[in-house]
């Protein structure tokens, strides 16, 4: 679900002083784009709200997440009125973030 080598690069790349200001500003943006995708009619813009929720999970290492957004964002590129499940991306991430937060003081020992 969580590709902590991903995690532990990018609080090598920002640094370990930098990195919980950076899993904050994370989680802020994808709560954001989570419920506007949430609250949204099936085909508003689908393609590019995931592709920017796939992006963004990819750098922080939801690799789950970001797998079932680049499917969608596939279907929506390839059929105008393709049928995403909605709910399965939606409940991947509220997965992958309760995971996240509660394996990361585990898994990244400062």
């Amino acid at each position: 679900m969580i590709d902590w080598d991903r995690v532990a690069t990018l609080k090598d790349e920002v640094g370990a002083e930098d990195f919980d200001e950076v899993v904050d500003l994370f989680l802020e943006e994808v709560d954001s784009a989570i419920d506007a995708l949430a609250a949204q009619q099936q085909h508003d813009d689908l393609e590019a709200k995931l592709h920017f929720l796939k992006g963004s999970a990819l750098s922080l290492g939801f690799r789950s997440f970001s797998d079932l957004c680049q499917a969608g964002e596939a279907a929506a590129a390839s059929t105008p009125d393709a049928v995403v499940d909605l709910n399965e991306i939606l409940q991947c991430y509220a997965q992958s973030r309760a995971a996240f937060l509660s394996d990361l003081p585990i898994r990244l020992v400062s």
